[in-house]
């Protein structure tokens, strides 16, 4: 399947393999930063757009057609397979994610299902299929979904949080109710992340975005495990899979052993650095993922492709992906996201 790409500078990076220039791509790649996507997000609500394939597939292929990257990331949301297991889910324009009744007790746990994809998110799978229709494997997919830790963060919480105060006390005060939970949506990812291979995404990211809150212990007791069960459930020959932390300085060395080919990396580390320690601890068949901080892409034209051609210096030739740190920012100009994917490009 991967010979077939006509563009598969992304997989061979992720395999450390050598590349005539880096692959590029931008987490929140389809979004609002893109009039195009906006006047489609203008005539639906986002849940809808996520759950409409011929939508959702449209807006992803948005950054493809316009700005040239070099894969295509489904779009949707990290708390789809979490709505499937039977919380109540609404996205409110100013506040984000809500769920109005968090997870506080067993029983609440107890009654939570593990979704079977096919049947709870097929517009997941159809999305998958026909973005491959469409894309006739000019470049790679990109199947993604949150990580126990992170999707656990919303469902105790209630939403967003600041200081992850609910979930916290339930790490300190109950921490096996939290392990309950955090092993049932390892489950419910593992069989959701491997529906949409079979479907045909051609990589496979898992967003643990919070997990950088938690300390060195915390981590390895809360998140890592979660992450390795994901990963190691994977049916996934010759499809490279990316872990993403944001905020992962701290536990860098930890984060490499969650069985990803690639880590996919925030900008308050220097990618040399990360690149230096993961070599020292002896994790130099992985590859790297980022990191400019999408702030950077509010700045001037020179400041981006700068700071760009720094971060690639700095990453190497091999086992390389350009990306943001973070997701692009809705404020961000066409023009200067159209800059740092041409920087890329003409860095060979």
């Amino acid at each position: 399947m991967m010979q077939t790409l006509q563009n598969d500078r992304l997989i061979r990076a992720a395999f450390r393999q050598p590349v005539d220039r880096a692959p590029v791509w931008m987490m929140r790649q389809a979004g609002r930063y893109l009039p195009e996507y906006r006047a489609v997000r203008g005539q639906t609500d986002f849940l809808t757009l996520c759950k409409t394939p011929e939508l959702a597939a449209e807006v992803s292929l948005q950054p493809y057609d316009i700005l040239g990257v070099d894969a295509v990331i489904m779009f949707s949301d990290i708390l789809i397979p979490v709505e499937a297991m039977g919380m109540e889910l609404e996205l409110i324009e100013s506040k984000g994610p809500v769920f109005h009744t968090p997870i506080r007790t067993a029983e609440q746990i107890e009654q939570l299902i593990i979704p079977d994809p096919t049947e709870k998110t097929p517009y997941a799978l159809d999305t998958i299929r026909l973005l491959r229709k469409q894309l006739n494997n000019a470049v790679p997919l990109i199947g993604f979904a949150g990580a126990p830790f992170t999707l656990a963060s919303y469902m105790v919480e209630g939403g967003t949080s600041k200081n992850f105060a609910e979930l916290k006390k339930m790490m300190y005060s109950a921490p096996r109710l939290l392990h309950q939970l955090l092993d049932k949506l390892a489950e419910t990812i593992t069989i959701y992340l491997n529906a949409k291979i079979e479907a045909g995404a051609q990589v496979v990211q898992l967003f643990d975005t919070w997990a950088g809150e938690l300390s060195p212990q915390a981590y390895a007791e809360f998140a890592l495990p979660y992450e390795q069960k994901i990963f190691a459930g994977l049916k996934r020959e010759g499809i490279p899979a990316i872990m993403y932390i944001n905020g992962c300085g701290n536990i860098l060395e930890q984060m490499a052993t969650t069985g990803a080919d690639v880590l996919s990396i925030d900008w308050r580390i220097d990618i040399g650095d990360a690149r230096r320690r993961l070599d020292a601890a002896g994790f130099g068949n992985l590859s790297l993922q980022g990191n400019l901080d999408p702030c950077i892409l509010l700045g001037t034209q020179e400041t981006i492709a700068a700071s760009v051609r720094d971060i690639l210096q700095k990453a190497g030739p091999v086992g390389h992906i350009m990306n943001l740190g973070h997701g692009i920012l809705p404020m961000v100009p066409v023009e200067n996201a159209r800059t740092f994917i041409d920087t890329v490009k003409s860095n060979q």
